[in-house]
């Protein structure tokens, strides 16, 4: 594994010396930081970070999502990250069932989800276990007392209850009996003791709103509806909520970091909502839709962290997408396929493995030359792997992934809002080049959420799709000059019968070839296409810092809001350093090359072992060096920092 060490920007951990040298890729040790060590970065100014973690049953996310919408409500820009357990229902108490949500909020410079934690409140041993390692030196630990019996304390693998045996020292602890004081705020709702129980996330969200002066009536709303048909369950929740609120209003706690200033955001006038890297791209493929009044036909088989697309756009109940659950991964691709072929748009969406197994299906769509739009949410592999946590590891199967010379193009969004831009422009490349486009998200994106500002529709591009009518001198390979992309015909439009297959073509009739020069046309052809649709795409470009330089680091995907961090942090100490930050992975966007031949050092910074570094030094013979981890977290700004501060002082 590799990582980057933490830097002392801000007070981050003190660097260590990296395995340097010119042109040596930054892979250091990935070792795990001990809770002695723990900790000791201060929190980004005006913003704070908390963290929830307890176990899979203990409303963990809902808790997180409620505080985030608290959060924008409040006028903070945000960023979250909801970090789930692989293990449907792991056993009780132990470490592997912990599920944890952490935000960050403050002004608008809110670029991930946070370095370490303010707060963390942990619902029980394990995941106070689990999570410690995120929390700052001096952060606020809210236990839940109650759960620190000796049953789940061995079960977590405490010896001693860290709450009293001095294990803590150097973090603010406040040990509450959350589940017995939940049950009394509840004791008048009639519900049980099981249900009461459960409104314990509840009671914990009303005391953090406390900490940071929240309002809880926007917050009251979501369980009147959520349980309209059950209101004890919905009295149960907001009696906890109260309950916690009033509890930090009374018991006169000193709590470091309750009621500090954080900063408000200043974001541009409009409609905004919080959502998730998949409620994005549910928008999206929603807006292409309506943009090309085509239907839109969904199909996938369920896998982690993908299923989230296909509940989201089955909620729209037939709105312009129809959904269809397939039996196995290679049918929802040829189902997909197939509706693309009628006249329609079919998007297929899944994970590493099941677009493994669509691998045959997808040349088959390069072949027949069909638009469609392939949505990979990447998880942490190999195979089964870690299924629910980050990885950018399927690069190499985008671009390569796929029997023969059969290219695609590949684009990936860098923010949660970038999701719903990527769609439509993926699924215009799609129509317009008549080939299969892939989306590269990841498990960061999917669950992150964010809030976005709603698009003006008159600003949409016309995604209306321009169907071959004419029948004279019909060739259903005949090409358009300036795309290359061959008519698209509806099957059944009179007088454009056609055929189209896996078997190669002849390059203007259709009809099956096995000339080798017609195959090495189709094969030109096909690879000229791609050339085409990078002309046709924006030019490489600098995200944020200098346009040339010392040193550049190239991302792609989720790794954005880190990268940019750490180098506005550089440039403003005066380091002549710039972030470029890659939507378009394959074909390369024109001018990359160039531009990034203006800085003496290129260090690529990605989620896998180096695998867009490898494109880059292939394509361009750039001497580009890796930052790369695998561990199945993301990137932190301080992990970034510290590598490019490394790079820096290595420059003569």
């Amino acid at each position: 594994m590799y990582a980057a060490l933490p830097s002392k920007k801000r007070g981050r951990d003190e660097p260590a010396k990296a395995d340097g040298g010119a042109g040596k890729d930054v892979m250091l040790e990935t070792t795990t930081t001990p809770p002695e060590e723990a900790g000791k970065s201060d929190p980004a100014p005006h913003a704070a970070v908390v963290r929830f973690a307890g176990e899979s049953g203990d409303g963990v996310q809902v808790l997180g999502t409620e505080f985030a919408k608290s959060s924008a409500l409040a006028g903070h820009g945000l960023m979250t990250f909801p970090e789930f357990p692989a293990e449907i229902r792991a056993p009780a108490g132990t470490t592997f069932g912990v599920s944890a949500y952490q935000i960050q909020f403050g002004g608008d410079d809110v670029r991930t989800h946070g370095e370490l934690a303010d707060v963390l409140v942990a619902f029980n041993p394990a995941a106070l276990k689990t999570n410690l390692t995120s929390l700052r030196r001096g952060g606020t630990i809210v236990a839940d007392e109650g759960a620190f019996t000796p049953r789940n304390l061995d079960k977590a693998g405490y010896a001693e209850n860290p709450l009293e045996d001095g294990s803590l020292d150097g973090y603010q602890i406040l040990p509450i009996d959350i589940t017995r004081l939940t049950h009394e705020a509840v004791a008048d709702t009639g519900v049980g003791r099981k249900q009461a129980t459960r409104s314990k996330n509840f009671w914990a969200l009303g005391f953090v709103y406390w900490m940071f002066g929240r309002r809880r009536g926007p917050t009251k709303e979501w369980p009147e509806r959520r349980f309209a048909a059950m209101p004890e369950v919905a009295a149960a929740n907001i009696a906890a909520l109260d309950g916690g609120h009033i509890f930090g209003e009374t018991s006169e706690i000193d709590v470091a970091p309750a009621h500090r200033p954080i900063a408000k955001a200043e974001p541009k006038p409009g409609t905004y909502r919080t959502v998730t890297g998949t409620d994005a791209i549910v928008y999206g493929i929603a807006a292409v839709a309506a943009l090309s009044g085509l239907k839109v036909t969904y199909c996938s088989y369920p896998i982690t962290p993908a299923s989230a697309m296909l509940h989201g756009l089955a909620r729209l109940k037939g709105k312009g997408v129809q959904t269809f659950q397939a039996e196995d991964e290679i049918a929802a691709a040829g189902a997909a396929i197939g509706a693309s072929y009628a006249g329609g748009l079919g998007v297929v969406g899944s994970s590493g493995p099941g677009i493994a197994l669509k691998a045959e299906s997808l040349s088959l769509a390069v072949a027949a030359e069909l638009p469609l739009v392939v949505i990979d949410v990447q998880r942490a592999g190999p195979s089964t792997g870690m299924p629910t946590k980050p990885e950018q590891a399927d690069l190499f199967m985008a671009v390569h992934g796929r029997h023969g010379e059969s290219p695609m193009p590949v684009f990936a969004p860098a923010r949660v809002d970038d999701c719903f831009d990527v769609v439509i422009r993926a699924a215009q490349v799609a129509m317009t080049y008549m080939t299969p486009v892939m989306i590269l998200s990841d498990a960061y994106l999917a669950n992150a959420a964010q809030p976005w500002l709603l698009p003006d529709v008159s600003a949409l591009p016309d995604l209306t799709p321009e169907f071959r009518t004419d029948t004279a001198d019909f060739q259903p390979f005949q090409r358009n000059d300036k795309t290359l992309a061959r008519p698209w015909a509806v099957p059944g439009t009179p007088g454009l019968a056609h055929r189209v297959g896996g078997l190669e073509r002849a390059a203007d009739s259709g009809h099956i070839s096995y000339d080798p020069d017609n195959h090495a046309q189709m094969t030109a052809l096909r690879a000229e296409k791609m050339d085409r649709i990078a002309e046709d795409q924006p030019a490489a470009s600098v995200a944020a810092g200098a346009e040339s330089g010392d040193l550049v680091v190239v991302g792609w995907g989720a790794t954005y809001g880190a990268l940019r961090a750490a180098t506005e942090d550089l440039c403003a100490e005066g380091h002549n350093v710039g972030h470029v930050h890659l939507t378009q992975l394959w074909p390369l966007p024109r001018g990359l090359d160039d531009l990034l031949k203006s800085y003496r050092q290129v260090i690529v910074a990605e989620l896998n072992t180096g695998q867009l570094r490898a494109l880059i030094r292939d394509r361009y013979l750039i001497d580009a060096r890796g930052l790369n981890q695998v561990t199945g977290q993301p990137f932190s700004a301080g992990t970034v920092y510290a590598a490019l501060q490394a790079a820096l002082d290595e420059t003569p």
